[in-house]
């Protein structure tokens, strides 16, 4: 197909590991294919009355190692002139990253913004999973402490996290005898205004939770991430190894599940978590895990996005 102008909408590219983002896979691959690309953090996007602005380089990636990019000179353009917008900033999902999807809304789907940003803003991955509870280990979203408490009692070892956290971050598992419960949610509440995620501690979690990729609903590949020892988190962020996996019966029913609901809202770009038979996030912000799993199954999903974002485009 003709060339499609993609601006990226990313963090500093000189921070990213190579090795491992996606969103650096993924400009690889659109340069591949003949693509150009267009760089820029999401400060440097305004609304200028109806118009969308940001101050973008043109940019050229390479898989080298301290030497993965270079800029053009910089302008400044209309967004709504590209053909693709990547948005791909990480997390935490704060009224920034909202706010960013509010202005992005201008120019899509004129100028087709992956993942849709209507959608991205509506389903942050520990509530949009919530519409799935069939799906999950038991999990409680709650400001009130007695409600929190309740659900300890009940369950005995849980997991509390912050709802739009990380990467891992902030998230601990509270024994049945561990006595900081109190003590934690203080901390959570004087820091933030926001609610938290409660579950069921799972020990599957000791085999790994597994990372699996769907593109436009449908499941293409995962990856298994194995907590480090000591460590209750399997997130590669914090400590977590990537090994090869396989999908079990029980991960295609849940992939089958929500796989419409992905389609429909425009997800072209998903990871969901799975840990043992329950489903516990839907990554929709930006998903990690094209580079392990090329490297573990030879399977170039950053293609497979491309392919789809092509289509979508041509029509």
């Amino acid at each position: 197909m003709a060339s499609l102008n993609i601006a990226v909408q990313m963090d500093p590219l000189h921070n990213i590991d190579i090795t491992g983002d996606s969103t650096f896979a993924l400009m690889l691959e659109a340069q591949a294919r003949g693509h150009k690309l267009w760089h820029y953090e999401v400060s440097h996007m305004w609304l200028d009355g109806a118009v969308l602005k940001a101050r973008v380089k043109p940019v050229t990636v390479r898989d080298i190692a301290g030497d993965h990019f270079t800029f053009g000179p910089e302008d400044v353009i209309d967004l709504g002139s590209m053909d693709v917008v990547l948005m791909r900033q990480d997390p935490p999902f704060d009224m920034a990253y909202i706010t960013a999807t509010h202005l992005l809304e201008h120019i899509h789907p004129k100028t087709l913004v992956v993942n849709n940003p209507v959608s991205v803003r509506n389903a942050p991955e520990k509530l949009l999973v919530m519409h799935f509870p069939h799906l999950m280990p038991p999990t409680l979203v709650s400001w009130d402490r007695q409600a929190i408490r309740d659900f300890r009692a009940r369950h005995k070892d849980i997991i509390v996290k912050p709802l739009f956290g990380n990467g891992g971050i902030g998230v601990f598992r509270i024994k049945p005898d561990d006595e900081n419960l109190g003590s934690l949610l203080d901390m959570f509440f004087a820091a933030s205004r926001e609610p938290l995620m409660v579950q069921r501690y799972e020990p599957a979690v000791r085999k790994g939770d597994k990372r699996i990729i769907l593109i436009d609903g449908e499941p293409l590949g995962a990856i298994n991430r194995v907590p480090a020892e000591g460590d209750s988190r399997s997130n590669m962020h914090a400590g977590g190894q990537a090994e090869p996996t396989k999908l079990t019966a029980r991960e295609q029913e849940i992939c089958a599940a929500i796989g419409p609901t992905l389609k429909e809202q425009g997800l072209l770009f998903t990871g969901i978590d799975v840990i043992g038979d329950y489903l516990t996030e839907i990554n929709v912000t930006s998903p990690t895990g094209l580079q392990q799993i090329s490297r573990f199954d030879n399977l170039n999903l950053a293609a497979a996005i491309m392919e789809k974002i092509e289509a979508i485009r041509a029509g």
